[in-house]
């Protein structure tokens, strides 16, 4: 049974059971976040001073960033390589984006605490700091997301004029945007580079921005495909196979640059002796590249699989799962955590463990369920599949 809100017929929506079922972890996550503002973190997490960064900072920010990089790779490919064929699936893309980065702010003010102190960083500078540039990146590319997303906005209200000025000179930020996106998804990696005896060998290396760059357009182009297929499940909308089967021939290209890129540095620092002596962190290196890198190449690179929504689907979701994995691994199961109660200099140090809090997961929950119910909502009364009936096409501009 659904509950019909009597409003003005031009917002007029239905609250189904899915709907009812995000505001309610949307709400879950709202209570969790001011009792975690009034009595602090220690009150709804597990972390600690051995583990200050747990399931956040892996799902949150390095899971949520890499899965916002469509819209970098979209933007670059419409606007800068011009191949205006795939402008359908820009649109999607930027919002995908959009949303992505806001769910990774809410969640880190959260963490941090003090939401009404996120501009002391430009006050109190620390310029040897990747946190600094990362900070800097993310409310720009934020800023830039905005304007990009701002014409379907407009158009979605009858400003057609704003519309029309504001694509008219969006190519500045569309270039800003691409620039700073790939500042911001490598320098999630030179985060990670001050605790090289910490982070496990086979994933600690000078090269980690590199890396996690050239994984990041493999996720990107992963993210437009799962996008665009469960968008068009879920709205009964065309499927642009024809445009997806082309994003997806890349993929084996990119895939097999990065693990070229990382068993080579691996060699290299002669860290293959890594590879299948190390227990659980052989493991979790190997289900991260077969997973998302290995069976993705193999799926991509037949025709069938490329030109097949099933295929495209599942191609996609394998290939994120497994860079996920790799998110989770360089940031958490990876990580040595030596318990300073227990650690002696010298001798070994027994590891402090960390399992995260209900709380702890309800906060990412609900951000991720406000970020599925922004995108219905901007899809059900936005023009932001172009070219459909009803929605403007990019020919107009």
């Amino acid at each position: 049974m659904k509950m019909e809100i009597n409003i003005n017929p031009r917002l007029r929506f239905h609250l189904s059971p899915l709907v009812w079922i995000l505001l309610t972890l949307m709400g879950i996550a709202i209570v969790v976040a001011m009792i975690r503002y009034i009595y602090g973190i220690g009150a709804i997490s597990n972390l600690s001073y051995s583990y200050p960064w747990g399931f956040w900072i892996s799902f949150d920010l390095f899971t949520g960033v890499a899965i916002g990089s469509g819209a970098f790779v979209m933007a670059a490919i419409v606007y800068i390589f011009e191949l205006k064929e795939f402008q359908p699936l820009l649109r999607p893309s930027v919002l995908t984006g959009f949303l992505g980065y806001i769910m990774v702010v809410i969640a880190l003010l959260v963490d941090l605490g003090h939401p009404e102190r996120i501009w002391y960083m430009m006050i109190h500078m620390n310029g040897t700091s990747v946190l600094l540039e990362i900070g800097i990146c993310v409310m720009s590319y934020l800023t830039v997301l905005a304007i990009e997303f701002a014409p379907v906005i407009f158009e979605g209200l009858k400003w057609q004029k704003f519309a029309h000025t504001l694509h008219k000179y969006i190519m500045p930020f569309v270039i800003l945007g691409v620039v700073l996106s790939t500042l911001h998804q490598s320098s999630l990696g030179s985060l990670l580079l001050i605790q090289p005896a910490k982070l496990y060998p086979l994933w600690w290396t000078p090269i980690l921005p590199v890396l996690f760059f050239i994984s990041a357009v493999s996720i990107g182009l992963a993210m437009i495909i799962f996008e665009s297929s469960v968008s068009a499940r879920y709205f009964h909308r065309g499927l642009e196979i024809h445009l997806l089967e082309k994003l997806a021939r890349a993929i084996p290209i990119a895939l097999a640059i990065y693990l070229i890129v990382r068993f080579t540095q691996l060699t290299l620092a002669g860290d293959l002796q890594y590879l299948f002596n190390s227990g659980m962190m052989s493991i979790l290196f190997w289900s991260e590249i077969i997973i998302g890198s290995i069976i993705p190449l193999v799926l991509f690179s037949f025709k069938r699989i490329r030109q097949s929504s099933n295929g495209l689907l599942t191609g996609a979701i394998i290939l994120l799962f497994g860079m996920i994995l790799d998110r989770f691994d360089v940031s958490w199961f990876a990580v040595r955590h030596p318990d300073p109660l227990t650690y002696i200099p010298n001798l070994m140090a027994f590891n402090a463990h960390y399992i995260p809090s209900l709380p702890e997961l309800s906060i990412s929950i609900g951000i991720f369920s406000a970020g599925i119910l922004a995108f219905g909502l901007a899809a059900k009364y936005l023009p932001l599949f172009e070219g459909e009936e009803g929605h403007p096409s990019s020919a107009g501009h």
